[in-house]
């Protein structure tokens, strides 16, 4: 399996590295990533309290000791085997004053349906894709790269985005197995993006990159209990990204604070001629960072929109923990408005998968026919035959009836797809998000991102409760997650939703609320 290899591989160049060391060697100054931010580690490699080869190893060790062992989280699928030489390069370049930008020398992970052109395939999660090694970054990676980012490796996911099966668990792929919660190994992580939100709240790595097509960043952080962001679709290139949905696709980052997740929007953001979604992506895309220098300010006289007909169905302990975070806002200046109905919902859920179900078929397509020649699944019709031939590692607990319905629609000329999409926008957008912000005098609303994290279930599947995630998904309007607090013992997320590119606005609130709450133990 080239996943295990990879990973194996990494492992041993470490552990070469270490035995290499000589009696004269002055041993390495104690550093630990455990709790480190994005932030933390850039003070830190420019301070000279770390290097970057140093946090590479550090993250090994670490990921050898609970990811692989211990608790077995098993959200990493593969290290990459050019991080340390990649460390040691930009480790030089800083002694000499050559710094390449904002993320010089810090780990990123990487969801493993994004690319890079590092010596790993992606395979979102299939053996499938076991031979997909594209030898190319996604543009997002070449922008993070370009800013000195070291790619760590790549993380676990649900296979496919968790776009395969109804009765499928969040978290498991053939390729991977199945990623356990970081707070509670018995629980899920949500997901897609479950290895990413568990590698940063495990101190696997201090930030990743998750995509979204509904709840697939935001789910699995509130979860996990970490940031995370899915933007405005069109401001982050979607090239070289496995899909599902080129109406509602996007990655986005998972870090463990907003400031993190500021720094990689920064970076990432803008046009690509590669993605005629991204077209206005230049007009919108902003150096993020630079705008939260406000603090808890930025709640003062602040008018938020509480989605009371999201909390209907939550647990007590999620709704005590919300009217505390209700309070604190109120006690730092914000105005809250009561939104108790919204009849808007009725209907979005069908046109959205409607729309879901034609474009994976026609963008999975696309993406199969760009694969190396080494991949022999080219359609997606090629996908189910080879689960199909192998059911017993890629279909041991649930089964392929969305791609199945998937491979039979007519296609993206088809009339009631085409209503669909002019629909579900029209729903979500303008007479939903935009709706109850104009008519609620509001700048942002706010909701439980999701319940606390459900048992996992390997043969019934998830246990989904409520979210907040479809009405941002099917708008294609940014959606942030910020942890909340606890609810015994697992995490959960407050949700800040706006109207399209007002990513500034969600992350100055995000990080007043994040200072307004405390250090959540």
């Amino acid at each position: 399996m080239p996943y295990r290899f990879s990973r194996l591989a990494a492992l041993t160049l470490l552990l070469l590295s270490a035995c290499a060391t000589t009696q004269t060697d002055v041993p390495p100054t104690p550093y630990d990533v455990e709790g480190k931010s994005l932030t933390e580690l850039r003070g830190d490699l420019m301070g000279g309290a770390v290097t970057s080869e140093r946090l590479i190893e550090l993250y090994h060790e670490r990921i050898a000791l609970i990811d692989d062992a211990g608790p077995l989280l098993n959200s990493i699928l593969a290290l990459n085997p050019s991080a340390l030489d990649d460390a040691r390069r930009l480790d030089a370049e800083r002694a000499r004053g050559e710094i390449r930008g904002l993320l010089h020398g810090v780990p990123i992970l990487l969801k493993d349906n994004i690319e890079s052109k590092d010596p790993l395939p992606t395979t979102a999660g299939s053996l499938a894709l076991a031979e997909n090694f594209t030898g190319r970054d996604a543009p997002i990676v070449a922008r993070l790269r370009a800013a000195g980012a070291i790619i760590l490796g790549k993380a676990n996911l649900s296979e496919w985005a968790n776009i395969r099966s109804s009765n499928s668990t969040s978290g498991w792929s053939a390729v991977g197995g199945l990623t356990r919660n970081a707070h509670d190994p018995l629980r899920t992580a949500c997901g897609s993006s479950a290895g990413s939100g568990v590698a940063v709240a495990a101190s696997l790595c201090a930030a990743a990159l998750g995509t979204e097509t509904d709840g697939s960043i935001t789910c699995p952080a509130s979860m996990n209990g970490v940031v995370g962001l899915k933007p405005t679709v069109g401001l982050l290139s979607r090239t070289h990204i496995v899909p599902i949905s080129h109406t509602q696709d996007t990655a986005g980052p998972m870090t463990r604070s907003v400031t993190d997740a500021a720094l990689l929007l920064s970076v990432m953001a803008g046009s690509d001629p590669s993605d005629p979604g991204t077209v206005l992506a230049d007009d919108f895309a902003d150096a993020y960072h630079e705008g939260l220098d406000t603090g808890a300010n930025a709640l003062n006289g602040a008018r938020l929109g509480v989605l009371r007909f999201h909390t209907r169905r939550h647990d007590e302990g999620t709704l005590a923990l919300f009217e505390k975070t209700l309070n604190l806002l109120r006690a730092a200046g914000a105005e809250l408005v009561e939104i108790d109905e919204f009849s808007g919902m009725r209907g979005i859920g069908g046109h959205e998968f409607r729309i879901l179900l034609t474009e994976l078929k026609a963008d999975m397509n696309v993406y199969l026919a760009s694969t190396p020649p080494a991949v022999t699944t080219r359609t997606l019709a090629d996908v189910i035959a080879f689960n199909k031939a192998h059911a017993a590692e890629e279909m041991p607990h649930f089964a392929q009836e969305f791609f199945e319905r998937a491979e039979s629609q007519p296609g993206l000329d088809d009339q009631e797809y085409k209503d669909s999409v002019t629909a579900a926008a029209r729903m979500a957008g303008p007479e939903g998000i935009d709706r109850l912000l104009a008519e609620n005098n509001v700048t942002a609303l706010i909701a439980p991102t999701a319940g606390p994290a459900w048992m996992i279930d390997l043969e019934n599947g998830d246990s989904h409760g409520p979210s907040c995630t479809t009405l941002p998904a099917v708008a294609g309007y940014p959606h942030l997650t910020v942890p909340m607090g606890m609810v015994e013992g697992l995490p959960i997320g407050l949700s800040f939703m706006g109207t399209a590119w007002s990513e500034a606005n969600l992350l100055r609130l995000g990080q007043g609320f994040e200072m307004v709450r405390g250090k959540i133990q």
